[in-house]
């Protein structure tokens, strides 16, 4: 940041580029001042005068920007008159040309970029609360910094689309997210942009070249380690790259969805549990068929569909392979073709099958199969790939039984691991568990919570955050989580939340805890509900006087004043509320 001044000086660039216009508007300046210094003037009580210079200079400056002021001191005589002619004349060839070159230096996009970074980086240098930094703002850095929005941080965005960054400004953000059009991979950008600021707490890679994520995670572990990285990879190899440096968080989404259908395959109850966990707070969660066991056909062998057919290959599920470049392996059955025609789907066996994954990276080809797919076999299970947001319209209108979107799938997880970073280790625990408990779980919470998608929040038990529970707890109090878990304003109904899980300082994890299970100090809760009921929780374990009440149903006096009162009043009982 200090090097700024001497690299990106938009000062210094203008001179650079004005340089040769300056220097002949000055010189001839020069030429035109010492010649009107040499010219006679007028006889003045019988000697000739001549101009001073600095009447010579002044008189230059106003005739070569204004033409014409006055002859001063004394009418000019006919020598005068004449070089200020050739001055007239001079002044304007070297204005023409200095405008000139103004102009073209307005409209240099060298010049347009220095600008935008000298505000981009003063904007990110006076920041003084925390903020991500996000690079690549396409449909899933938009969702990314939306989410970070509405979390009331303040997101920097790094994006080498110069269309993309303009759209910012239609974007109705709470808070300014400044923004620069630039190479996300070169670090000095990254620096500029905020890696090294301390009040960056995240970096979010999510351009869609793998490369350049991997610049960012090295970048990210060698310039800021403090810095957590949450990065995107569509490669294994970059994704294990990632992973051998100490990144984070590495989403792949074609690899998590994969993982999703497997769990699906295998424990639908699981699958259920963890779309309802990880969905879109406030949204209804629907009641779809699970997929079905037996015979599938995957239309596409990209990265997509490779990564579908190990996970149908892991759960004993024969697959039938539609791609243009078949490559038999002795394992599955390859049919050449796009799918996008009966003829390939027939020789697939799509009257037979249970399920089909259109998974090209065309969006009208995938809708072409589908369509088809399901005029030959209208029970069909389809899983269809949409690689494009705009599309969207096209495949609501479609209805089929899965939509995958790749920059849905990443933002929802990045948005879950921001908003609450025990989401991850809770997310890993509920894989390992078997379906009759997830099954359980999701019919208690569904019970308690509905099908409405609820909102997820930690709340670490500290004295910054929970100074009121924390004091208790020091003081050796025994709270459970039923007797924290109650409304402030009736403390004989429950909240609308739940705890999922418990995280201790001493590695003791508890997944699910119990109604009775102790709160100790330091704990950190990951809890789950309505919007209202987490604000209560934060209001309770924050407020001394709510948290009284909680547990005591005592109504504490609300003041200073109050409690000076109620403590010197004789025989004061506390008064209790319905």
């Amino acid at each position: 940041m200090q090097n700024l001044a001497r690299h990106h000086s938009v000062f210094f660039l203008i001179l650079r580029r004005l340089r040769t216009p300056l220097i002949l508007l000055i010189t001839l300046f020069a030429i035109a001042v010492l010649g009107l210094t040499l010219a006679p003037g007028p006889v003045v009580d019988g000697r000739t005068s001549y101009l001073s210079f600095f009447h010579a200079f002044y008189f230059i400056s106003y005739t070569a920007t204004t033409i014409g002021f006055g002859e001063i001191p004394y009418t000019f005589s006919d020598q005068q008159r004449l070089w200020v002619m050739v001055s007239i004349y001079l002044s304007v060839i070297g204005w023409a040309y200095t405008l000139g070159a103004v102009f073209n230096l307005l409209s240099d996009r060298s010049l347009r970029q220095a600008i935008a970074m000298q505000r981009f980086v003063r904007a990110v240098r006076a920041l003084r609360e925390p903020f991500y930094l996000v690079c690549g703002y396409g449909e899933t850095g938009r969702l990314i910094c939306q989410a970070i929005d509405r979390m009331g941080l303040r997101a920097v965005v790094v994006e080498l689309d110069e269309n993309k960054v303009g759209e910012l400004d239609l974007h109705n953000y709470a808070l300014d997210v400044p923004a620069i059009c630039a190479d996300a991979s070169n670090p000095e950008i990254l620096k500029f942009a905020g890696l090294t600021h301390n009040s960056c707490v995240g970096v979010v890679a999510l351009t869609n070249d793998d490369h350049t994520n991997l610049s960012i995670a090295i970048a990210a572990r060698l310039l800021a380690p403090r810095v957590p990285a949450l990065c995107r990879a569509e490669n294994a190899a970059t994704a294990d790259n990632m992973a051998s440096f100490g990144t984070r968080h590495i989403i792949n989404p074609f690899e998590r969805f994969a993982e999703t259908l497997a769990l699906s395959l295998h424990a639908p109850k699981a699958s259920q549990l963890m779309g309802w966990l990880t969905g879109v707070p406030d949204t209804e969660v629907e009641q779809r068929r699970d997929p079905p066991h037996g015979q599938w056909i995957v239309c596409g062998h990209g990265r997509f569909g490779r990564q579908l057919v190990e996970a149908m290959d892991s759960e004993a599920v024969p697959v039938t392979i539609i791609d243009l470049d078949p490559k038999p392996d002795g394992v599955h059955r390859w049919v050449e073709g796009d799918g996008t025609g009966a003829g390939s789907l027939r020789e697939a066996g799509v009257e037979t099958a249970t399920g089909i994954v259109c998974g090209t990276s065309s969006d009208a080809d995938n809708l072409s199969i589908a369509v088809t797919a399901r005029e030959l076999n209208p029970e069909l299970f389809v899983i269809l790939r949409q690689n494009h947001e705009s599309n969207r319209a096209l495949f609501d209108a479609f209805k089929a039984d899965i939509t995958v979107v790749p920059s849905r799938v990443i933002g929802h997880e990045c948005i879950a691991i921001l908003s609450t970073p025990l989401v991850a280790p809770f997310l890993e625990d509920v894989r390992k568990r078997d379906e009759d408990w997830c099954g359980a779980q999701l019919e208690r919470l569904t019970r308690h919570l509905g099908w409405t998608v609820p909102e997820t929040r930690s709340e670490r038990i500290n004295l910054s955050r929970a100074p009121a529970l924390y004091r208790r707890l020091m003081r050796g109090e025994t709270i459970t989580l039923e007797r924290l878990l109650r409304s402030p304003s009736d403390r004989s109904r429950g909240l609308d939340c739940e705890v999922l899980y418990l995280d201790r300082d001493d590695d003791d994890h508890l997944l699910m805890p119990a109604p009775g299970t102790n709160i100790r100090a330091g704990d950190e809760l990951l809890l789950a509900g309505t919007r209202a009921a987490l604000n209560d929780i934060g209001l309770i374990i924050a407020n001394e006087h709510t948290l009284a009440y909680i547990l005591t149903g005592e109504d504490l006096p609300g003041g200073w004043v109050w409690e000076k009162f109620s403590r010197r009043a004789p025989g004061a009982a506390p008064r209790q509320l319905p």
